[in-house]
């Protein structure tokens, strides 16, 4: 169904069966109750706490067990707290939070396997080009700096990666400054 069919519906519906459906919607769907409560409400910065949570949990549990490092759930969760329409700051600051994890996990432990280092230089090219295009480059750079830092010395070509993704990062931000 598209949106324009369901505007129409809406547009046919009193403003009681609106109410009723949106209150339907809350009731069935946890992440609808999620958006409807954070538009109600919004408290950007506990939201972006949880998420930042979730995504922690995976490197560096607060409780006694081992780092499960699911990249599905921090995606998830990534994608989650984009679905709430964040300021492009807290985004950032989300996804910044992320690869400095993952990138400090494998500083702290060790060599990956190598879909490993595939999933956490994914995400730090899409971390970049979400900062650079969104002008929070100046105030990213040196945290994105530290997790090119954490990847030396891991995996074979992973530093060299991460450190060619931020520096095209860094020209990009350049070409954007000088326009």
């Amino acid at each position: 169904m598209s949106k324009s069919t369901i505007k129409k519906l809406l547009q046919s519906m009193t403003k009681e069966d609106i109410i009723e459906m949106v209150l339907e919607l809350y009731s069935a769907r946890k992440e609808a109750k999620e958006y409807l409560e954070f538009y109600a409400s919004p408290d950007e910065k506990g939201k972006l706490e949880e998420y930042k949570s979730i995504i922690r949990e995976e490197f560096y549990p607060k409780k006694r067990r081992e780092p499960q490092t699911r990249f599905s759930v921090c995606r998830k969760a990534v994608a989650d707290f984009k679905k709430l329409k964040p300021s492009a700051d807290a985004l950032a600051e989300l996804m910044a939070s992320y690869m400095e994890w993952a990138t400090q996990f494998t500083y702290d432990y060790g060599d990956m396997w190598e879909q490993y280092y595939d999933s956490v230089e994914n995400n730090f090219d899409k971390t970049i080009k979400f900062i650079v295009t969104n002008g929070l480059w100046e105030k990213y750079s040196q945290r994105l700096q530290q997790c090119v830092e954490w990847s030396d010395g891991c995996g074979y070509g992973f530093a060299d990666a991460m450190a060619d993704m931020y520096e095209d990062g860094n020209a990009m931000y350049q070409d954007l400054a000088e326009k």
